[in-house]
């Protein structure tokens, strides 16, 4: 666990592109690796919500694991990889499959959703999952999906165990929490924005960056955010994040990764638009918004 994962800056959850004949196109997930470092991201995030992981079968995400893994090897960057269960034995086994890929540098785990368990239980999950780990872990806070809501102080008690080291925060807004969370964050223990909207605020109190999946789509303005509040420059942060919050709003009009998907086909980026049931793919004019939010840039 005395790996340093030097948790900042933006990291891409990748979108998993689809051939016409519905197979992962793996070619153009390599790409797509590629062309996000080439714009600054510090690294990529695997079998994200973003990468459809829940619709994957077993050898799909272990080729796009394979893919994400190769890539990052090759670029000495950051790669981290989506973990979810409700289950405490059936995270901690997906944990343990991740030992197949060494040089990974975090796990990405969501807050065990729909069981609603206490504080307590979620601080006892996290405790055994961080000590069965082979990777340090990244806590995933999404409470408007999993249903679970964390106060700062649980947020901070789950910072505090070895072996976690930051928190994707996607609250759904900036409130108290957020504040009382960011103004006291145990020693080791960084916050990366995780609803695209809200990363300049979130920047401005104390976040390190984002993973974020509108970062596709203008990664370096996005890298570029995150320098300006690191060095002070306020009205170029201000002027971007703006524009940037903008381009988040359109990416985001319809379920997610269906108007990211529809700009990158746009582009000529990946083989089809595609995404699977239950999903479905972006309207035009949802994609014409985005593209235009884009230009703007």
């Amino acid at each position: 666990m005395a790996q340093d994962l030097s948790l900042h800056g933006i990291h891409v959850p990748l979108v998993t592109p689809f051939t016409r004949a519905g197979d992962v196109a793996s070619e153009a997930l390599e790409s797509l690796a590629h062309q996000v470092l080439d714009g600054g991201a510090t690294g990529i995030v695997a079998l994200g919500t973003t990468g459809e992981a829940t619709t994957l079968d077993e050898a799909e995400r272990d080729l796009v694991t394979d893919v994400c893994a190769r890539v990052c090897r090759e670029r000495g960057a950051a790669l981290t990889v989506g973990v979810g269960a409700s289950g405490t034995r059936a995270a901690e086994a997906a944990l343990g499959g991740l030992a197949r890929w060494p040089g990974m540098r975090a796990a990405l785990v969501t807050v065990p959703s729909f069981v609603r368990p206490a504080a307590a239980g979620v601080r006892a999950h996290f405790t055994r999952l961080a000590a069965a780990s082979p990777v340090p872990l990244i806590i995933y806070h999404v409470p408007y999906r999993t249903g679970q809501p964390l106060d700062a102080g649980g947020l901070r008690a789950l910072g505090e165990l070895p072996g976690v080291i930051g928190v994707k925060y996607a609250n759904g807004g900036i409130d108290q929490d957020t504040v009382a969370l960011l103004g006291a964050l145990p020693e080791g223990f960084a916050v990366l924005a995780g609803d695209d909207a809200y990363l300049s605020p979130l920047l401005a109190l104390g976040a390190t960056g984002g993973i974020l999946a509108s970062a596709h789509l203008a990664t370096a303005r996005y890298v570029e955010l995150v320098a300006a509040w690191r060095t002070g420059d306020l009205p170029r942060a201000r002027a971007l994040g703006h524009a940037l919050a903008r381009l988040s709003a359109a990416a985001f009009a319809e379920p997610n990764p269906a108007v990211v998907k529809g700009v990158l086909h746009a582009q000529g980026r990946i083989p089809t638009p595609d995404v699977r049931l239950p999903l479905l793919p972006a309207s035009e004019p949802a994609v014409t918004v985005a593209l235009e939010r884009l230009a703007e840039l």
